[in-house]
């Protein structure tokens, strides 16, 4: 039997080699511009696990499509900002 071993090193979290860091704060202030629709897609994810135990019925379509409503408004609300609102690395 041949020994089967990984060609590259260790991809793995070790103490020793890989310097963990904090996240920088324009990666902070990004995850909280993001938050609103990360909680969307989160809630749609959560009905549509609650659709999948139960019976296909009326109720739990309006809940997804709700769900998906509310994905597409924060997707929307993310790529086109208010008009004062600036993104950045944006034109000046």
């Amino acid at each position: 039997m041949r020994y089967i071993g990984a060609r590259q090193a260790v991809v793995t979290a070790t103490p020793f080699g890989l310097v963990e860091r904090e996240p920088t704060g324009a990666e902070l202030d990004a995850i909280e511009r993001e938050l609103p629709l990360i909680l969307a897609e989160v809630e749609l994810l959560d009905v549509q696990i609650t659709a999948l135990d139960r019976i296909p019925c009326e109720l739990g379509a309006r809940r997804i499509r709700r769900a998906r409503r509310r994905v597409l408004a924060a997707r929307r609300a993310l790529t086109n900002p208010p008009a004062g609102e600036m993104l950045p690395g944006g034109a000046a």
